[in-house]
């Protein structure tokens, strides 16, 4: 994995870019919105596929998908009468990905990203988990 200056070095960290990272934070403080990420990072899906998948009420499922597309971090596109979610970019898939794996690391017993692996470290980034 390629490391960048926010990776290695840590300089000072912005207010401006620390401000929107704690927006981003705010937003994907709800349950639904972190199963609508989740499902999205599979793939584009309807607002009727989302909504069975997560199950919710779509208009709930769209007000959820408007904030999330209002803050950058879906995007829709639309074909006829459908309109298509989709992750706006692979930064809020793994950072989704990192926070369910975290997650688990807060339940009981072995996680279940470790797949049946008895260490106690995750792979790093990339290292095939």
């Amino acid at each position: 994995m390629r490391m960048n200056a926010y990776a290695k070095g840590r300089d000072a960290l912005d207010d401006d870019l620390a401000d929107l990272a704690v927006e981003v934070f705010r937003l994907l403080a709800d349950g639904t919105r972190i199963r609508l990420l989740w499902a999205l990072s599979g793939g584009e899906l309807t607002v009727s596929a989302l909504a069975q998948i997560v199950g919710k009420a779509q208009p709930s499922v769209s007000q959820h998908l408007a904030k999330l597309r209002m803050a950058r971090l879906v995007r829709a596109r639309r074909d006829g009468l459908q309109v298509y979610y989709s992750l706006q970019n692979e930064h809020i898939e793994r950072l989704v990905t990192d926070a369910v794996l975290n997650a688990e690391h807060a339940m009981p017993g072995l996680p279940v990203h470790h797949g049946g692996d008895q260490s106690t470290e995750c792979e790093t980034a990339g290292g095939g988990e």
